[in-house]
């Protein structure tokens, strides 16, 4: 039952990047086809829950791999990550815990 539940979840990770990915190409294209669309870029620190090397560097890569973000460091006591966002919202840091993050640590725990 326990390797069904790994595989949904891995199953649910893959989705949400690439549904992410889908939804940030298509924000970047506007960016480019539309210069007089606004947009806010940020740098954002994200507090990390996942603590394992192998999570850090699986968000740290879904960040980067996604269009319009790019991880730019980790602290040195691996607890936070901070991150370049070409659009940024409120709402970034609270999406790549809830989102990204979440999933993560379900896949490894």
């Amino acid at each position: 039952m326990r390797r069904i539940e790994w595989l949904f979840d891995w199953t649910v990770l893959v989705l949400m990047f690439g549904r992410e990915l889908a939804k940030s190409v298509h924000d970047v294209v506007l960016n480019v086809i539309r210069p007089d669309r606004v947009s806010a870029s940020a740098i954002v620190e994200v507090p990390l829950n996942v603590k394992s090397d192998l999570g850090i560097a699986l968000l740290a890569n879904m960040v980067t791999l996604t269009p319009g973000t790019t991880t730019l460091h980790i602290s040195e006591d691996k607890s936070r990550l901070y991150a370049h966002v070409m659009n940024y919202s409120d709402s970034v840091v609270e999406d790549i815990k809830q989102g990204f993050e979440h999933q993560i640590l379900k896949v490894l725990r």
